[in-house]
């Protein structure tokens, strides 16, 4: 059997004012041919498929149409809500959609809930029928006939916000690690029932930080001050965990891997090489994980130097049709210098000035300063700063900080 890991889609976000929905229907296209040509039985979806708890009409058609499309290619889907989803609204009409082969795992109530596909070589996915026709929790002998052989069991660990789980699942700290363990913990139980007088392979979708993990600037903070990250062990003894949040692809382990978004959304993920993992899995287990890579629509250029040998160097010939950052490091800021860059480099978004050689920097504009900003706290501190001309102080950074995070609740429990 063959999975395919994505995340993060991200579907309805812009690039520096740039809509993308074009380009994100690009790669919905290389998707569904990825299914198709490679023989992909399951795409696994670990989170935030939306950019927003509340997409346009726009962008749910796009997801609707996504779905449509990967099964009509003959994959299942299972899909988990990320930071950036409703949970609730993703989640909607979870027990229909079931129907046509797309497992939602939105839920709580879900994490001990996975898709069972056989494994066997001379079983069908339409034997998934019969697997699902589950044996009451006390009487795990019940849970598979012998003659079905080995299982795969796929489940799916939505966001979880510390906060609003911590007390369902019965754990006294509202962290990220005591969430995400007790989470695990009930995968654990439930692969334990499962797997007696049966073989059964675990593959858990879950969208968080985790330990050893490289961000970009275009993810939100999980958490305010940075102790989001989950330790990899969280994970052990699962033939695969797809995780996401993190945009760019990478291996924590060889069972621990973040696909990374499909799309630069960033111009830090300007050297990523985007793409999925395929993941391929028999009766003994994974037998082979592999890259596989999506086309870019657009190629993102870092250009630095002086505003004269940016618009004369050949050097700099292959971003003239790319999205571009540039930062200037004449002593003295040029005139009309957007004007001067996009004369030949027309896609030109984000524009900084770093003077070498002068006698002082000449402060950005806050066009520029709100361009360059990493997250949330820092847009709201440029603003206080632009406004009355000096950085924030700590005790304001903290009440923005604050302020912020109360609305990150209240989206997670929209």
């Amino acid at each position: 059997m063959r999975l395919l890991h994505t995340s993060d889609w991200h579907l309805g976000r812009s690039f520096h004012g740039v809509g993308m929905l074009d380009a994100q229907r690009s790669f919905v296209d290389q998707l569904v041919n990825a299914v198709s040509e490679q023989g992909v039985d399951v795409v696994l979806i670990a989170g935030d498929v939306y950019d927003r708890a509340l997409p346009g009409v726009d962008v749910v058609d796009l997801l609707d149409d996504a779905l449509v499309r990967i099964t009509s290619a003959g994959a299942k889907v299972v899909l988990t809500s990320g930071n950036h989803d409703s949970a609730i609204r993703l989640g909607f009409a979870s027990r229909l959609l079931e129907q046509g082969g797309v497992h939602l795992r939105t839920r709580l109530a879900d994490l001990d809930q996975p898709l069972l596909l056989p494994l066997d070589d001379q079983a069908t996915l339409d034997d998934q029928a019969t697997l699902d026709d589950q044996a009451p929790l006390d009487d795990p002998a019940q849970f598979h006939h012998p003659a079905q052989g080995a299982v795969l069991a796929i489940y799916g660990i939505p966001w979880l916000e510390p906060r609003l789980v911590a007390e369902q699942l019965g754990v006294d700290t509202a962290s990220h690690f005591e969430v995400t363990r007790a989470a695990t913990g009930l995968v654990r139980q439930d692969l334990e029932r499962r797997r007696s007088g049966s073989t059964v392979h675990a593959v858990v979708l879950a969208h968080t930080f985790a330990s050893g993990g490289i961000s970009s600037d275009s993810e939100r903070d999980l958490s305010i001050g940075g102790v989001g990250a989950v330790p990899l062990d969280l994970f052990d003894g699962f033939s695969y965990t797809a995780l996401g949040h993190l945009h760019g692809r990478q291996c924590l382990s060889p069972e621990v891997r973040y696909s990374g978004s499909p799309l630069a959304y960033s111009f830090s993920e300007a050297q990523h090489t985007k793409g999925a993992w395929l993941i391929d899995v028999g009766p003994e287990g994974v037998t082979d994980v592999s890259e596989l890579q999506w086309e870019a629509p657009r190629k993102l250029a870092v250009l630095r130097g002086e505003l004269s040998d940016l618009l004369e160097s050949a050097e700099h010939a292959w971003a003239e049709d790319a999205y571009c950052q540039i930062t200037l490091t004449d002593a003295q800021r040029p005139a009309q210098a957007m004007e001067h860059l996009r004369a030949r480099f027309p896609d030109t978004l984000v524009l900084g000035f770093d003077p070498q050689g002068g006698a002082s920097k000449v402060p950005a504009s806050y066009s520029s300063r709100l361009a360059q900003a990493q997250d949330d706290l820092s847009v709201c501190c440029g603003f206080l700063e632009h406004v009355r001309g000096r950085d924030a102080t700590e005790p304001e950074r903290q009440a923005l900080a604050s302020a912020l995070d109360n609305v990150r609740l209240q989206e997670a429990s929209l």
